[in-house]
């Protein structure tokens, strides 16, 4: 099958997905309500007394926490987004319509590239609201109109690498409660990075552990895009780790779809 009846296939797939979730809007509405959640909560209640320890620009301490802790949730809204991947695919699984759809005259790596694609622009406009929340209760960004692309550009990149290993992990759930429970340890990893703290700050093992993982160079990087400050290696070492699970996700889910067919 050509490449131009795979995107027209893809395309069909896509506005599907996009139907789906602007009749069922309650999964969109949870992608934004905990990372708002998690920014009220860590600006107003504990926004004081963690601002203590990184307050070096003489404003208050609630202020400096909130600029220090709004790019974190920021990336959190992207690791919450996958679910919806995951739950969507695990859906159209147990519902049976993978199974017509192989019976179907249309590329076969147009369906989970619909879901994937979809669920890209979901996070994407998730990602606006959560923006908007965050400089309503105070976050001040600094960064120029190309510090500002370059954090979209590599938030986009994480919801791709990311809906592909989810659509991969609603291939194998049981369940739809199952896909929903899954991609849960993406959503909170960021906590044991420098979402909401500087790993400096933590014991020496679990200091070692945040340096190392995906979501510390990726939150450094768009926290240092974002407020107009000098990025370093973070931002090249984050693009490695985004090409890198994106290559991951897809072969992950490419297997697992091709082992299902096969069943």
């Amino acid at each position: 099958m050509s490449t131009a009846y795979a995107m027209r296939d893809s395309m069909t797939m896509l506005r599907r997905n996009l139907k789906h979730a602007q009749r069922y809007p309650s999964m969109t509405v949870s992608i934004v309500a905990m990372p708002v959640l998690m920014l009220l909560l860590f600006v107003f209640v504990f926004g004081g007394t963690l601002g203590a320890g990184i307050n070096h620009s003489g404003g208050t301490n609630r202020s400096a926490y909130t600029n220090f802790v709004a790019p974190g949730i920021i990336l959190m809204t992207v690791t919450a987004g996958a679910i919806s991947t995951a739950v969507s695919v695990c859906t159209d699984m147990t519902e049976g319509i993978i199974n017509r759809f192989r019976t179907m005259s249309i590329a076969r790596s147009s369906v989970l590239t619909g879901h994937v694609i979809g669920n890209v622009i979901q996070t994407m406009i998730s990602l606006v609201m959560v923006i908007a929340v965050a400089l309503a209760i105070g976050f001040r960004p600094h960064g120029t109109f190309l510090g500002w692309l370059g954090a979209l550009g590599i938030l986009a990149l994480l919801a791709f690498a990311l809906s592909w290993i989810s659509a991969a992990i609603g291939l194998g759930a049981s369940s739809v409660e199952a896909a929903s429970n899954a991609p849960m340890p993406l959503t909170f990893l960021p906590f044991l990075g420098s979402a909401v703290v500087p790993p400096s700050s933590m014991p020496i093992g679990l200091r070692q552990f945040a340096e190392y993982q995906p979501f510390t160079p990726i939150t450094d990087t768009l926290r240092a895009l974002l407020m107009g400050t000098s990025v370093g290696n973070s931002a090249w070492i984050s693009l490695a780790w985004g090409v890198g699970l994106s290559v991951l996700g897809f072969l992950w889910a490419r297997s697992a779809f091709n082992r299902e067919a096969k069943i």
